[in-house]
């Protein structure tokens, strides 16, 4: 996509190829257990997850998926997990964005397996960081017995997802919940701890299902007298509507969704102006895939901001990090970006006879450019705007110079900038995000509201070659001890070895796999999903007051 028309852009080779691997990998993730295990949910009267989410969002309007390859490439002795068993995403619902989360029961019988209590918590985290209200789709047997041990006890683990029912409750986010099959066991507090339930005829609600009923308790009950949609809504009281299939239960749920009133917007959503269009540009022609290719950071942010302008903060100085203010789908932003340029820097007077300038390489944090981007920081906040850090990093400056010139103090002053930031931050990975450049550039530890890497990202504590390197002399140190000195085709086949595991590491995929960032998006789709990233920030009126701690200077 175009960042003004919406026509398809013709990417660069290698682009091409890699997002035509991206878009069929989507496409694998999102056929769930397959077309028997659909046809089976069919042959049930049943939707499948997808065409519940596309039958509740209003006609036309987009459906941003969240964390689509969860659990890419995990647990494959027991069959894989595709997108965690789970689809999550932002979509409109009567005019107004929701959360929505709805079990794949194609997946395991929409079992929870330790990767789809992390993606639920993390929905819901984003649900109540931005207070948008949220709906879960329910259809699940309950927690995937064999891994009961990873998923059951720990403190962001499945006990979690009711914790934070409860805290969105009482921060007043309506919360909505459709049982559209099963709902067993533990899983049952979901929808019961939502404010409004409904349930379709032929599913079920319960702690215990017959078979453990009769295992622990010698009763024996039917399904439908134990935990039908009857039985709830007519004897225990459980269910406020109860509905004959899935259609009638999206339709009540957009007809709810239709009455609650909308809250007060965020401050800096209610200084947000019309929206211009950006000029336009193939952002796959401007960013090379593998990094090699040197760019102008500030081409990037001016292709996605409207009308391309940029009000740069101290453009001469610190020039590794670029900052400034924009607006964008008519809201006002802060950039914090890497440039990625070759930068000749001048010098304080004083150094050595007749040297004035030095080469800083782009993608690399100095000491000024940490100085800055901590101050900038701090302008955005006391201007109450939302950060949008754009991060392609190779890490802080190392080095006898750098580290007389305080990099570690003043690289901590940026860390502490970030950490204490109190507007929404948002963040994008456009190329490496390596070692501390990942903490200061608001990684995924620094709480952004949203984290999005581009197909190009590599996410690692240092590249793969520097990797390799460091690993091979670590292998090859133990090795000697051992009294075994490979030669020279050893060692390459040993240094194959490592590289090419610390490169499957490095692809977003392995990131997203593990909700590292929060999904991977093209291009040239950035514009437009930054924008409806800032209308869900822009949901939630409360800012904390702004404090910092004790900054090194």
């Amino acid at each position: 996509m175009t960042a003004t028309d919406g026509a398809p852009a013709q990417a660069q080779p290698v682009w091409q190829s890699e997002l035509e691997r991206l878009r069929a990998d989507q496409h694998k993730v999102r056929a769930g257990g397959g077309p028997k295990a659909q046809q089976r949910q069919h042959e049930k009267g049943r939707l499948t997850a997808r065409e519940r989410v596309s039958r509740l969002l209003d006609d036309g309007s987009p459906f941003d998926e969240l964390m689509t390859f969860a659990g890419w490439e995990m647990y494959q002795d027991v069959g894989g997990c595709p997108s965690g068993g789970t689809v999550a995403g932002i979509g409109t619902i009567q005019g107004r964005p929701w959360m929505i989360i709805a079990n794949d029961a194609t997946v395991k019988a929409g079992a929870f397996f330790p990767i789809t209590a992390k993606k639920v918590i993390r929905a819901q985290t984003i649900a109540l960081e931005n207070h948008l209200p949220v709906v879960y789709l329910v259809d699940s047997a309950g927690v995937y017995l064999p891994m009961q041990d990873e998923i059951f006890p720990d403190q962001d683990d499945f006990g979690r997802v009711f914790y934070l029912n409860a805290r969105m409750s009482a921060a007043g986010i309506p919360q909505i919940a459709a049982i559209m099959g099963n709902c067993v066991a533990g899983g049952a507090y979901l929808p019961v701890m939502c404010d409004t339930l409904i349930m379709t005829e032929g599913s079920g609600l319960y702690l215990a299902g017959p078979a453990l009923v009769k295992a622990a308790i010698g009763q024996i009950v039917e399904s439908e007298e134990l935990g039908g949609a009857s039985m709830h809504a007519a004897i225990a009281g459980t269910v406020d509507y109860k509905e004959k299939d899935d259609e009638a239960a999206i339709a009540r749920i957009r007809a709810l969704a239709d009455l609650y009133a909308q809250g007060e917007l965020a401050p800096f959503a209610r200084r947000r102006k019309e929206t211009r269009p950006a000029p336009e540009r193939d952002l796959t022609e401007l960013v090379g895939f593998d990094g090699s290719k040197t760019y102008d950071v500030r081409d990037l942010i001016t292709s996605i901001v409207d009308g391309g302008e940029f009000n740069e903060f101290k453009p001469e100085y610190g020039e590794t990090l670029v900052c400034g203010f924009a607006r964008m789908g008519g809201y006002p932003v802060a950039f914090v970006a890497n440039q990625r340029t070759v930068i000749k820097k001048k010098l304080k007077s004083g150094g050595e006879p007749g040297l004035r300038t030095r080469i800083e390489v782009g993608g690399v944090i100095y000491g000024d450019s940490a100085d800055k981007a901590a101050r900038f920081i701090l302008d955005a906040n006391q201007a109450g705007v939302p950060l949008v850090f754009l991060s392609d990093v190779t890490g802080f400056m190392v080095g006898r110079d750098s580290e007389q010139e305080g990099i570690i103090r003043r690289g901590a002053k940026l860390v502490n900038a970030v950490s204490n930031s109190v507007v929404p931050k948002i963040t994008l990975i456009t190329g490496g995000s390596f070692g501390a450049g990942n903490y200061a550039m608001n990684g995924k530890a620094y709480g952004p509201r949203f984290i999005f890497a581009w197909p190009s990202a590599k996410y690692a504590v240092m590249s793969g070659n520097a990797a390799a390197k460091t690993l091979l002399d670590i292998q090859l140190a133990a090795l000697k001890r051992a009294g075994h000195d490979p030669d020279e085709e050893e060692l390459q086949r040993l240094y194959d070895e490592v590289k090419s595991k610390y490169d499957t590491e490095l692809d977003p995929r392995y990131a997203a796999a593990r909700l590292w960032v929060d999904e991977i998006i093209e291009p040239n789709d950035t514009r437009e999903r930054l924008i409806r990233a800032l209308e869900a920030c822009a949901q939630n009126p409360k800012q904390e007051e702004f404090k910092v701690g004790v900054f090194q200077v």
